[in-house]
């Protein structure tokens, strides 16, 4: 027996008229070069994926495990709603230009700007004369930070390098 709900489902759906032919896009047709590209990069990325997870299982070993039994039912739900969020802050990753400058041009622009301010006395006046000199302060620290935090992932170590 059919349940009501999906028999008024049924009545609902609109039909088909026979003269709306299905259109094919160029974006649909399977020689097309860019969704070539996309299957491969789906494809990378589902394999870089697996490995990731296969050292992430390795690395947190049975205490992985067992956080993943205390969620019990509710595993699956976290997993496809982290995915989500991910998708979304890629598509805004994307979508507010965040990525990394793809000119040349724009990075010597950039730098050219910051040495030419660097140089000039008259820039080191106005900040300090304006109070901004604590928002440069700011940003020297922040860039000294990140360096030495690359430093430290380089090589490995907290203070100075491993030797052998």
């Amino acid at each position: 027996m059919v349940r009501p709900s999906i028999r008024l489902a049924q009545a609902v759906r609109p039909r088909r008229l026979p003269q709306q032919a299905q259109r094919r896009f160029a974006s649909n047709t399977p020689e097309s070069g860019a969704q070539k590209k996309a299957e491969d990069a789906l494809a990378t990325a589902q394999k870089y994926a697996g490995e990731a997870v296969a050292v992430g299982k390795k690395f947190l070993g049975p205490v992985g495990e067992k956080l993943g039994n205390a969620l019990g039912s509710y595993r699956q739900p976290l997993v496809y709603n982290f995915s989500v969020a991910r998708e979304f802050l890629k598509q805004v990753y994307v979508a507010e230009r965040l990525q990394p400058p793809t000119s040349l041009n724009t990075v010597t622009n950039a730098y050219s700007t910051i040495w030419a301010r660097a140089r000039n006395p008259q820039y080191w006046r106005e900040i300090a004369r304006s109070g901004e000199w604590a928002k440069v302060g700011i940003y020297a620290v922040e860039a000294y930070g990140i360096f030495k935090i690359g430093e430290i992932v380089g090589r490995r170590s907290l203070v100075g390098y491993k030797l052998d």
